[in-house]
């Protein structure tokens, strides 16, 4: 079975750092591009990162120059280190060997991560 479990979420102050982490495994990991989801309250599902099977990475453009995207292709593992958060980067974080067509989710998901940024 496909599995990707997400982790690292927290309750941050602005400014602060937070990485998750999303542990995959069932498929072929190394071979697959990865990306980060976000979800926040009351919100439609936002693009955040991917990073593809070769490494190369991209980011929209709210992120750009804040979150990083990573892989450790021996841990089956993807990472989003995130920097200088912000309150609108509050969210539900998923990880995802697919992507979001529309409103449709392709690929598999895992259960998400709660990031919170509040003083």
């Amino acid at each position: 079975d496909v599995q990707l479990q997400a982790s690292g979420g927290g309750l941050v102050q602005p400014g602060g750092s937070l990485r998750l982490s999303c542990a995959a495994s069932g498929f072929s990991f190394s071979y697959s591009d990865m990306r980060w989801f976000r979800q926040a309250p009351g919100k439609g599902s936002e693009w955040v990162s991917t990073i593809n099977s070769a490494g190369s990475t991209t980011y929209v453009d709210s992120v750009k120059d804040r979150f990083t995207i990573s892989r450790d292709n021996a841990k089956n593992t993807v990472y989003l280190q995130m920097n200088n958060l912000k309150p609108e980067d509050t969210a539900v974080y998923y990880c995802t060997n697919g992507d979001l067509i529309g409103r449709i989710r392709t690929g598999f998901w895992g259960r998400g991560t709660l990031v919170t940024v509040s003083s």
